[in-house]
C-alpha cells in the first residue's frame, strides 16, 4: 500500500502524459519548427525574368521608334529640297514653278469646317454619356455604336458620303460633303477622348460642387470642363492631325481635281473659284499625292515627295502643338 502511494506521488511530479490519455488543459505542447525556405534562388529567378521582359519590351519600343524615325527621315531627305524651293508653298500647281498653294489652303479649310461641325457634337455627346445618360441598354448600345463607327475604314465612310451627301442631299462633289464625311469618323474619336477626360476628373470635385448648391449643368461647365480641358484640347488637336492627312474619304466626296481659286473674289460665295465657297470641289494635300501617284506626269515624282514632306511636317506640328497646349492649359486651369 505504501509503495502504491509512493508511485502515485512520483507520477504527480512528472510532466509526461501516458499514451492514449487526453492532454491536460493548460499543458504546453511543443510545436515543430517550420522548415526555412531559401528565397535567394527565387529572388534571382524573378530578377532574371524581370530583366528579360524589360529587355524585350525595350527592344520592341526601340524598333518602333527606329522604324518611325527612318520613315520620317527618308521622306524629309527625299522631299525636303523640293519643299524648300522658293514658290513651292506660295504658287499654284499651274504656275511656272509648280506649287501647292491651293492644296494647302483646301487642307486647312477642310480641317476647320470639319472641326466646327464635329467638336460641338462630340462635346455634347460626351457630356451626356458621362453626366446625364442612365446606365441601361440604350446607353450601352450608343457606346457600342460609337466604338463601331470609330473603327470603320475611311473608304467605307467615303462611299457612304458619296451616296448620301453627294447624291441624296444634292451637295455634289464639294467641301461640305467631304467635311461631313470626315466628321462621321472624327466624332467617335472625339467622343471617346472627351468622355475619358471627363471621367478622369475626381469624383470629389463633382460632390463638392453639388454640395455647394450648384446644379449638374453648372458643375459641368464651371468644374468638370475646366479640369478636363487640357486633355480635351490635346485630343482635338491630335484628331485634327488625322483629319488633315485623310485621303480615301475625300476622293469620293470633295473630289481630286486641282482647285482653281481666286483670292480676290471672296465676296461672291456662289462662285466656284471663291476660296470660301463650301459647295465647290477641293483637293487636299493627301488627295493631291494620290492623284499625282495614280496619274504620273513628267516631274510629278519630285512634287509628290515635296508634298509628302509638307504633309508630314504639318502632322508632326499638330502633335507638338497638342502637347504644348495641353501643358499650358494644365498650368492655367488646374494650377499643376
Amino acid at each position: 500500500m505504501d509503495n502504491q502511494v509512493m508511485v502515485s506521488a512520483d507520477n504527480l511530479g512528472q510532466d509526461t502524459v501516458p499514451a492514449g490519455a487526453a492532454p491536460v488543459q493548460g499543458a504546453v505542447t511543443p510545436s515543430p519548427e517550420p522548415a526555412r525556405r531559401d528565397l535567394s534562388e527565387h529572388v534571382k529567378r524573378i530578377g532574371r525574368q524581370d530583366k528579360i521582359a524589360t529587355g524585350i519590351l525595350t527592344a520592341i519600343v526601340g524598333f518602333v521608334l527606329a522604324l518611325l524615325a527612318a520613315i520620317i527621315i527618308y521622306i524629309l531627305v527625299r522631299g525636303g529640297g523640293v519643299a524648300l524651293t522658293p514658290g513651292f508653298l506660295t504658287n499654284p500647281s499651274t504656275a511656272e514653278v509648280s506649287g501647292i498653294l491651293y492644296q494647302l489652303f483646301d487642307s486647312f479649310y477642310m480641317l476647320i469646317i470639319t472641326l466646327i461641325i464635329s467638336v460641338p457634337i462630340s462635346l455634347g455627346g460626351a457630356i451626356f454619356l458621362v453626366e446625364y445618360a442612365p446606365d441601361n441598354w440604350i446607353t450601352s448600345a450608343a457606346k457600342t455604336a460609337i466604338e463601331t463607327l470609330s473603327s470603320l475604314p475611311s473608304i467605307v465612310v467615303g462611299m457612304f458620303g458619296s451616296l448620301f451627301f453627294v447624291v441624296v442631299m444634292g451637295w455634289g462633289i464639294s467641301i461640305i460633303s467631304g467635311a461631313v464625311a470626315l466628321t462621321m469618323f472624327n466624332i467617335p474619336i472625339l467622343v471617346r477622348t472627351i468622355q475619358q477626360a471627363l471621367e478622369d476628373v475626381p469624383r470629389s470635385q463633382r460632390d463638392a460642387a453639388l454640395a455647394m448648391g450648384l446644379t449638374r449643368w453648372e458643375t459641368t461647365v464651371n468644374v468638370l470642363l475646366p479640369a478636363a480641358m487640357p486633355a480635351i484640347v490635346t485630343g482635338i488637336v491630335i484628331s485634327a492631325g488625322r483629319v488633315f492627312g485623310e485621303a480615301a474619304a475625300l476622293i469620293f466626296t470633295s473630289g481630286s481635281a486641282p482647285s482653281r481659286l481666286n483670292f480676290e473674289n471672296v465676296l461672291n460665295f456662289s462662285s466656284p473659284t471663291n476660296p470660301f465657297n463650301i459647295f465647290r470641289p477641293a483637293c487636299t494635300l493627301a488627295v493631291y499625292i494620290w492623284r499625282l501617284t495614280s496619274e504620273p506626269t513628267p516631274g510629278s515624282t519630285e512634287i509628290v515627295w515635296g508634298t509628302a514632306t509638307v504633309l508630314i511636317v504639318c502632322v508632326l506640328l499638330f502633335n507638338v502643338l497638342a502637347r504644348v497646349l495641353g501643358k499650358f492649359l494644365a498650368r492655367r486651369l488646374t494650377a499643376e
